[in-house]
């Protein structure tokens, strides 16, 4: 048959859009990893997780900075009465070290006629160390503050990456959720279509007499049915997107309202089950245990813990200080100084404290050895908790995809009822009451089959969420 013209260019025209519009497609659609990438990147939440390694950060930077040199300076001068009581000026260096030890150096000049005799007159320099020789010659605060700090940091990227993991369960699974209402309206939109054909030729049959007019009545039922279905899974897909909205924010801060418009992925849109792959059971609950995050938090906080049992040792040693400085005259302490130490220009002093009972040292170790304890008690039943959960998703997954599959054979089966039935109405052996009856039983297993299909995505995104995985 050989076609107008106008319709040849109607047609060419058509095309053209189909063409052009085919590039810009995938803008239309949202993909599950398309959601995750802005998700991770844009989130509130995930913008809040980001934020805790960078404070976890700056702490550290606050306890080195109890190992930053110290520059001091000190002068003073005093005259009562006409008389010159001192006049003075000190600078000095300290070094803290790792190793509790602190090294100061530096110069005085003192002159006057009321000063110290412990003072030394005129100007002078010295070179000296500071050494704890008991208490806090292995652990001391500022050691254990940056210890601890170091450790905190790792702590904050497990806890960063245990927010992301809950935010992105939640995430995927309000996508599947709008991915099978998507699903259910596209087909309640397909039963339209048919039952409005139908409905039409009906209407032609009972006009040329070979149909009982209440067979019309019959085959609007059925479309006005379809019609309420379509309204009803119309709304809840676009209930679901306004739900997968609170997922969706852009680079500045502000959120999204998912259009109208926007569907799913296509290789998504029929939730093929063969697009999972599924992971080794064994080898995805060794990998949870060495690196989910829940677990790595406990790991870290015992870590800390044990740098804190070792600092309250310290309460329990005593308090023994040696401090010891090389004197120089003048301010060229190389020319001046002497060997060895302790002969000549020299100064040293020893201090000793301990208390008696040793209470407050005695309980702060006992109760950091508590502490270590109940968190491993913690870590044990986490470890447990974390296979458990693993476990039992996985359980419930391939429990999941038997079903699908069952209920995929169902679908065919149901499908091809009804055909037998139509085929029967056109040969007029049956009625439409049984094609209707037929048709809504294939209309009620495909419904269950993208209920059970959806629900093997979101419980396949629960066994990676289990494992620690989302993020």
């Amino acid at each position: 048959m050989k076609l107008p013209v106008s319709t040849l260019i109607i047609l060419f025209l058509l095309m053209l859009v189909k063409n052009t519009s085919a590039q810009t497609d995938s803008s239309r659609y949202l993909s599950a990893a398309q959601l995750l990438q802005l998700v991770k990147q844009y989130h509130p939440v995930a913008k809040q997780a980001a934020l805790l390694p960078e404070k976890a950060k700056a702490e550290r930077i606050i306890a080195q900075g109890e190992f930053d040199p110290v520059f001091q300076y000190k002068g003073g001068q005093k005259t009562f009465d006409g008389t010159g009581y001192y006049t003075y000026d000190r600078t000095g260096v300290t070094i803290p070290t790792w190793f509790g030890v602190d090294l100061s150096a530096g110069t005085e000049y003192l002159g006057g006629s009321r000063t110290d005799a412990e003072d030394t007159k005129g100007e002078s320099s010295y070179l000296g160390i500071s050494v704890p020789l008991a208490k806090n010659l292995l652990m001391d605060k500022r050691r254990a503050a940056l210890k601890t700090a170091r450790i905190m940091q790792q702590y904050a990227a497990a806890e960063q990456n245990s927010l992301v993991n809950d935010l992105i369960l939640e995430a995927l699974n309000s996508y599947w959720e709008w991915v099978a209402a998507n699903q259910l309206y596209d087909i309640a939109t397909e039963m339209v279509t048919v039952s409005d054909k139908r409905l039409q030729l009906v209407r032609i049959a009972v006009r040329q007499g070979d149909r009982p007019a209440l067979d019309t009545t019959e085959a609007l039922a059925q479309l006005q049915s379809f019609q309420l279905l379509q309204s009803q899974a119309r709304n809840e897909f676009l209930q679901t997107g306004i739900g997968l909205s609170a997922y969706l924010w852009e680079q500045n801060g502000t959120p999204v309202l998912l259009p109208e418009d926007i569907k799913p992925a296509p290789e998504e849109q029929q939730l093929t089950t063969n697009l999972v792959t599924w992971p080794d059971l064994n080898r995805l609950i060794e990998t949870a245990k060495a690196n989910h995050p829940k677990l790595l938090e406990l790991r870290f906080k015992l870590d800390a813990l044990v740098v804190e049992k070792k600092l309250k040792f310290q309460e329990l040693l005593p308090a023994v200080n040696l401090v010891y400085n090389q004197l120089g005259k003048g301010y060229d302490f190389l020319k001046t100084a002497q060997a060895p130490l302790f002969e000549n220009n020299f100064r040293y002093g020893v201090t000793v404290g301990i208390p008696l009972r040793l209470s407050e040292g005695r309980g702060a170790y006992r109760k950091a050895t508590l502490e270590i304890a109940d968190t491993r008690l913690k870590q044990d039943q986490q470890i447990q908790n974390v296979e458990l959960k693993i476990r039992s998703a996985h359980t419930e997954l391939a429990a999941l995809q038997q079903q699908a599959e069952i209920q995929q054979r169902a679908v065919q089966n149901y499908r091809q009822l009804q055909r037998g039935e139509e085929t029967r109405f056109t040969n007029g052996e049956s009625s439409l009451f049984l094609v209707n009856a037929r048709e809504n039983k294939t209309l009620e297993a495909r419904q269950k089959l993208v209920e059970v299909k959806k629900k093997f995505f979101q419980s396949y995104n629960k066994l990676l969420w289990a494992a620690g995985q989302l993020r």
